[in-house]
Protein backbone atom coordinates (compact mmCIF):
# COMPACT_ATOMS: atom_id res chain seq x y z
CA UNK A 1 0.00 0.00 0.00
CA UNK A 2 1.13 3.73 -0.96
CA UNK A 3 0.13 6.51 1.58
CA UNK A 4 -0.21 10.36 1.07
CA UNK A 5 -0.14 13.38 3.15
CA UNK A 6 -3.64 14.40 2.99
CA UNK A 7 -3.06 18.81 2.65
CA UNK A 8 -2.95 20.46 5.61
CA UNK A 9 -4.04 17.60 8.09
CA UNK A 10 -0.75 16.15 7.50
CA UNK A 11 -2.43 12.47 8.07
CA UNK A 12 -1.10 9.82 6.61
CA UNK A 13 -3.81 8.15 4.33
CA UNK A 14 -3.47 4.84 2.34
CA UNK A 15 -3.83 5.78 -1.40
CA UNK A 16 -6.90 3.35 -1.24
CA UNK A 17 -9.88 3.89 1.03
CA UNK A 18 -13.08 2.11 1.89
CA UNK A 19 -16.06 4.08 0.85
CA UNK A 20 -19.26 2.72 2.84
CA UNK A 21 -22.24 4.43 1.20
CA UNK A 22 -22.99 0.74 0.57
CA UNK A 23 -23.72 -0.38 4.34
CA UNK A 24 -26.39 1.51 4.38
CA UNK A 25 -28.59 -0.56 2.10
CA UNK A 26 -29.10 1.49 -0.88
CA UNK A 27 -26.92 -0.52 -3.10
CA UNK A 28 -28.89 -3.64 -3.50
CA UNK A 29 -28.09 -4.92 -0.40
CA UNK A 30 -28.14 -5.19 2.86
CA UNK A 31 -24.91 -6.19 5.17
CA UNK A 32 -24.78 -8.15 8.63
CA UNK A 33 -21.97 -6.95 11.47
CA UNK A 34 -19.72 -10.09 10.28
CA UNK A 35 -19.85 -9.05 6.65
CA UNK A 36 -18.70 -5.86 7.28
CA UNK A 37 -16.16 -6.80 10.55
CA UNK A 38 -14.96 -9.03 7.19
CA UNK A 39 -14.38 -6.30 5.06
CA UNK A 40 -12.74 -3.93 7.42
CA UNK A 41 -10.20 -6.42 8.83
CA UNK A 42 -9.45 -7.07 5.31
CA UNK A 43 -8.46 -3.58 3.96
CA UNK A 44 -6.71 -3.64 7.46
CA UNK A 45 -4.83 -6.28 6.44
CA UNK A 46 -3.84 -4.60 2.89
CA UNK A 47 -2.77 -1.80 4.30
CA UNK A 48 -5.72 0.74 4.17
CA UNK A 49 -6.58 2.82 7.32
CA UNK A 50 -9.30 5.67 5.49
CA UNK A 51 -12.66 4.95 6.04
CA UNK A 52 -15.13 7.34 4.60
CA UNK A 53 -18.73 7.21 5.50
CA UNK A 54 -21.62 9.56 5.95
CA UNK A 55 -24.77 9.98 8.52
CA UNK A 56 -27.24 9.59 6.05
CA UNK A 57 -26.34 6.11 4.77
CA UNK A 58 -28.67 4.95 6.32
CA UNK A 59 -29.74 6.39 9.63
CA UNK A 60 -26.51 6.35 10.75
CA UNK A 61 -26.58 2.71 10.02
CA UNK A 62 -23.31 2.63 8.27
CA UNK A 63 -21.72 4.87 10.78
CA UNK A 64 -22.87 2.12 13.41
CA UNK A 65 -21.69 -0.62 11.54
CA UNK A 66 -18.24 0.59 11.46
CA UNK A 67 -18.64 1.92 15.15
CA UNK A 68 -19.45 -1.61 16.28
CA UNK A 69 -16.34 -2.88 14.46
CA UNK A 70 -13.56 -0.01 15.56
CA UNK A 71 -15.11 -0.41 19.39
CA UNK A 72 -13.96 -4.19 19.01
CA UNK A 73 -10.65 -3.26 17.26
CA UNK A 74 -7.89 -0.46 17.66
CA UNK A 75 -9.34 2.98 16.85
CA UNK A 76 -6.09 4.69 16.97
CA UNK A 77 -5.52 2.67 13.26
CA UNK A 78 -7.94 4.01 11.50
CA UNK A 79 -8.49 7.96 9.56
CA UNK A 80 -12.49 7.56 10.04
CA UNK A 81 -14.47 10.36 7.77
CA UNK A 82 -18.09 10.95 8.16
CA UNK A 83 -20.16 13.76 6.55
CA UNK A 84 -23.06 16.16 7.87
CA UNK A 85 -25.97 18.00 6.36
CA UNK A 86 -28.80 14.85 5.36
CA UNK A 87 -31.51 13.60 7.46
CA UNK A 88 -32.26 10.24 6.36
CA UNK A 89 -35.83 8.90 5.97
CA UNK A 90 -35.88 5.56 4.05
CA UNK A 91 -33.88 4.37 0.85
CA UNK A 92 -33.31 6.91 -1.44
CA UNK A 93 -35.28 9.98 0.55
CA UNK A 94 -33.12 12.59 2.60
CA UNK A 95 -34.12 16.28 3.76
CA UNK A 96 -31.02 18.99 3.96
CA UNK A 97 -30.22 19.74 7.72
CA UNK A 98 -27.83 22.49 7.67
CA UNK A 99 -28.93 24.58 10.45
CA UNK A 100 -25.42 24.97 13.09
CA UNK A 101 -27.49 23.38 16.13
CA UNK A 102 -28.98 20.55 13.69
CA UNK A 103 -25.38 19.93 12.73
CA UNK A 104 -24.20 19.75 16.49
CA UNK A 105 -26.71 17.00 16.67
CA UNK A 106 -25.62 15.28 14.15
CA UNK A 107 -22.55 15.41 15.34
CA UNK A 108 -23.28 13.92 18.08
CA UNK A 109 -25.55 11.40 16.98
CA UNK A 110 -22.71 10.09 14.62
CA UNK A 111 -20.21 10.19 17.29
CA UNK A 112 -22.26 8.06 19.30
CA UNK A 113 -23.00 5.75 15.97
CA UNK A 114 -18.91 5.52 15.42
CA UNK A 115 -18.46 5.13 19.24
CA UNK A 116 -15.33 7.11 19.20
CA UNK A 117 -14.72 10.26 20.88
CA UNK A 118 -13.31 12.26 17.55
CA UNK A 119 -13.66 12.37 13.69
CA UNK A 120 -10.84 12.38 11.97
CA UNK A 121 -12.56 14.70 8.96
CA UNK A 122 -16.13 15.84 9.63
CA UNK A 123 -17.42 16.92 6.16
CA UNK A 124 -19.96 19.45 5.13
CA UNK A 125 -21.94 17.14 2.99
CA UNK A 126 -23.32 18.19 -0.48
CA UNK A 127 -25.36 21.86 0.62
CA UNK A 128 -26.08 24.62 -1.46
CA UNK A 129 -23.79 27.45 -1.29
CA UNK A 130 -26.51 29.56 0.19
CA UNK A 131 -25.77 26.85 3.70
CA UNK A 132 -22.21 26.94 3.32
CA UNK A 133 -22.35 30.77 3.34
CA UNK A 134 -23.38 30.46 6.74
CA UNK A 135 -20.88 31.89 9.17
CA UNK A 136 -22.44 30.32 12.17
CA UNK A 137 -22.12 26.62 11.08
CA UNK A 138 -18.41 27.55 10.41
CA UNK A 139 -18.21 29.03 13.73
CA UNK A 140 -19.83 26.16 15.34
CA UNK A 141 -17.89 23.64 14.00
CA UNK A 142 -14.85 25.60 14.70
CA UNK A 143 -15.65 24.99 18.09
CA UNK A 144 -15.34 21.49 17.84
CA UNK A 145 -12.61 21.34 16.88
CA UNK A 146 -11.74 23.25 19.22
CA UNK A 147 -13.09 20.66 22.12
CA UNK A 148 -11.51 17.84 20.27
CA UNK A 149 -14.93 16.69 18.69
CA UNK A 150 -13.49 17.02 15.43
CA UNK A 151 -9.88 16.85 14.22
CA UNK A 152 -10.36 18.41 10.90
CA UNK A 153 -12.87 19.91 8.28
CA UNK A 154 -13.29 18.93 4.54
CA UNK A 155 -16.00 19.98 1.93
CA UNK A 156 -17.61 17.07 0.05
CA UNK A 157 -19.29 19.15 -3.06
CA UNK A 158 -22.04 17.97 -4.77
CA UNK A 159 -21.10 19.44 -8.13
CA UNK A 160 -17.86 18.51 -8.92
CA UNK A 161 -17.23 21.89 -10.43
CA UNK A 162 -18.09 24.44 -7.16
CA UNK A 163 -15.33 26.41 -7.32
CA UNK A 164 -17.26 28.64 -5.00
CA UNK A 165 -16.99 26.43 -2.25
CA UNK A 166 -13.59 25.15 -3.16
CA UNK A 167 -12.04 28.54 -3.62
CA UNK A 168 -13.58 29.41 0.36
CA UNK A 169 -12.42 26.22 1.87
CA UNK A 170 -9.75 27.63 3.78
CA UNK A 171 -11.53 30.58 4.99
CA UNK A 172 -13.48 27.74 6.69
CA UNK A 173 -10.91 26.01 8.38
CA UNK A 174 -11.41 22.66 5.60
CA UNK A 175 -8.60 20.98 4.64
CA UNK A 176 -9.95 18.48 2.12
CA UNK A 177 -12.53 18.44 -0.77
CA UNK A 178 -14.23 15.25 -1.75
CA UNK A 179 -15.36 15.62 -5.34
CA UNK A 180 -16.40 12.58 -8.18
CA UNK A 181 -13.76 11.71 -10.67
CA UNK A 182 -13.40 8.91 -12.52
CA UNK A 183 -11.94 8.38 -16.51
CA UNK A 184 -16.07 9.04 -17.54
CA UNK A 185 -15.54 12.74 -15.45
CA UNK A 186 -12.84 14.40 -15.45
CA UNK A 187 -14.61 17.96 -14.74
CA UNK A 188 -12.64 18.62 -11.29
CA UNK A 189 -9.63 18.93 -13.47
CA UNK A 190 -10.25 22.07 -15.16
CA UNK A 191 -10.80 24.41 -11.81
CA UNK A 192 -11.46 22.07 -8.48
CA UNK A 193 -7.88 20.74 -8.95
CA UNK A 194 -5.90 23.80 -9.74
CA UNK A 195 -7.86 25.63 -6.65
CA UNK A 196 -6.52 22.56 -4.61
CA UNK A 197 -3.53 22.93 -5.50
CA UNK A 198 -3.09 26.40 -4.81
CA UNK A 199 -4.57 25.86 -1.04
CA UNK A 200 -2.48 22.26 -0.30
CA UNK A 201 -6.12 20.63 0.16
CA UNK A 202 -6.31 16.75 -0.04
CA UNK A 203 -8.21 15.47 -2.36
CA UNK A 204 -10.55 12.57 -1.99
CA UNK A 205 -12.30 11.01 -5.33
CA UNK A 206 -15.35 9.63 -4.81
CA UNK A 207 -17.22 7.29 -7.22
CA UNK A 208 -13.77 6.41 -8.75
CA UNK A 209 -15.41 3.46 -10.96
CA UNK A 210 -18.37 5.87 -11.69
CA UNK A 211 -20.62 3.48 -9.61
CA UNK A 212 -19.38 0.33 -10.72
CA UNK A 213 -19.64 0.74 -14.83
CA UNK A 214 -16.06 1.01 -14.53
CA UNK A 215 -15.29 -2.20 -12.81
CA UNK A 216 -15.49 -3.70 -16.40
CA UNK A 217 -18.40 -6.14 -15.03
CA UNK A 218 -21.72 -4.62 -17.27
CA UNK A 219 -22.24 -3.98 -20.48
CA UNK A 220 -24.64 -1.56 -22.88
CA UNK A 221 -27.95 -2.84 -21.65
CA UNK A 222 -27.49 -3.85 -18.43
CA UNK A 223 -30.27 -3.19 -15.84
CA UNK A 224 -29.96 -3.32 -12.19
CA UNK A 225 -32.98 -3.90 -9.64
CA UNK A 226 -34.80 -1.11 -7.80
CA UNK A 227 -33.27 -1.29 -4.94
CA UNK A 228 -29.60 -0.40 -5.83
CA UNK A 229 -29.22 3.38 -7.22
CA UNK A 230 -28.55 2.93 -10.33
CA UNK A 231 -31.88 1.94 -10.95
CA UNK A 232 -32.40 5.30 -11.11
CA UNK A 233 -29.93 6.44 -13.11
CA UNK A 234 -30.89 7.87 -16.30
CA UNK A 235 -31.38 4.67 -19.12
CA UNK A 236 -29.94 6.31 -21.85
CA UNK A 237 -27.05 7.90 -20.67
CA UNK A 238 -26.03 4.93 -18.62
CA UNK A 239 -26.06 2.93 -22.05
CA UNK A 240 -24.05 5.77 -23.28
CA UNK A 241 -21.38 5.51 -20.17
CA UNK A 242 -21.23 1.25 -20.67
CA UNK A 243 -20.26 2.03 -24.41
CA UNK A 244 -17.54 4.85 -23.34
CA UNK A 245 -16.42 1.88 -20.88
CA UNK A 246 -16.08 -0.60 -23.78
CA UNK A 247 -13.84 2.14 -25.56
CA UNK A 248 -12.15 2.59 -22.72
CA UNK A 249 -11.56 -0.99 -22.09
CA UNK A 250 -10.30 -2.01 -25.37
CA UNK A 251 -8.20 1.32 -26.47
CA UNK A 252 -6.41 2.47 -22.68
CA UNK A 253 -6.63 -0.44 -20.36
CA UNK A 254 -3.23 -2.50 -21.06
CA UNK A 255 -3.97 -6.11 -21.55
CA UNK A 256 -4.07 -8.46 -18.90
CA UNK A 257 -4.67 -5.40 -16.00
CA UNK A 258 -7.63 -5.91 -14.17
CA UNK A 259 -9.80 -2.61 -15.70
CA UNK A 260 -11.30 -1.80 -12.09
CA UNK A 261 -7.88 -1.70 -10.41
CA UNK A 262 -6.76 0.31 -13.81
CA UNK A 263 -9.55 2.77 -13.44
CA UNK A 264 -8.28 3.56 -9.55
CA UNK A 265 -5.03 3.83 -10.34
CA UNK A 266 -6.30 6.23 -13.30
CA UNK A 267 -7.91 8.71 -10.50
CA UNK A 268 -4.42 8.72 -8.76
CA UNK A 269 -2.13 9.38 -11.46
CA UNK A 270 -3.60 13.22 -11.08
CA UNK A 271 -0.93 14.48 -8.73
CA UNK A 272 -3.96 16.77 -7.06
CA UNK A 273 -5.55 13.55 -6.18
CA UNK A 274 -4.47 12.03 -2.51
CA UNK A 275 -6.76 9.31 -2.28
CA UNK A 276 -9.80 6.94 -3.77
CA UNK A 277 -12.40 5.68 -1.67
CA UNK A 278 -14.31 3.23 -3.54
CA UNK A 279 -17.14 0.77 -2.27
CA UNK A 280 -16.79 -2.82 -1.82
CA UNK A 281 -19.37 -5.24 -1.13
CA UNK A 282 -17.15 -8.45 -0.08
CA UNK A 283 -13.37 -8.92 1.30
CA UNK A 284 -12.29 -9.81 -2.27
CA UNK A 285 -13.59 -6.52 -3.53
CA UNK A 286 -11.14 -4.70 -0.91
CA UNK A 287 -8.04 -6.95 -1.92
CA UNK A 288 -8.97 -6.20 -5.68
CA UNK A 289 -9.18 -2.56 -4.95
CA UNK A 290 -5.57 -2.42 -2.83
CA UNK A 291 -4.16 -3.96 -5.71
CA UNK A 292 -4.67 -1.27 -7.64
CA UNK A 293 -1.90 0.44 -5.82
CA UNK A 294 0.48 -1.88 -6.90
CA UNK A 295 0.35 -0.12 -10.66
CA UNK A 296 1.16 3.24 -9.72
CA UNK A 297 4.66 2.51 -10.24
CA UNK A 298 4.05 1.66 -13.74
Amino acid sequence: MNYRRLGKTELEVSVIGVGTWQFGGEWGRSFSQAEVDAILDQAKEEGINLIDTAECYGDHLSESLIGDYLHRRRREDWVVATKFGHHFHYNFSRTDVFAPQDVLQQLDASLRALRTDYIDLYQFHSGPDQVFDNDELWTMLDKQVQAGKIRHLGLSIAKNNNLHQTDAASSVNAKVIQVVYNRLDRTPEDTVFPSCQRQDLGVLARVPLASGYLSGKYKPGATFEQNDVRHRHDAEATRQKLEEVMRIAQHEVPEGVDMAQWALAWCLGHEAVTAVIPGCKSPEQVSSNAAAARLLDK
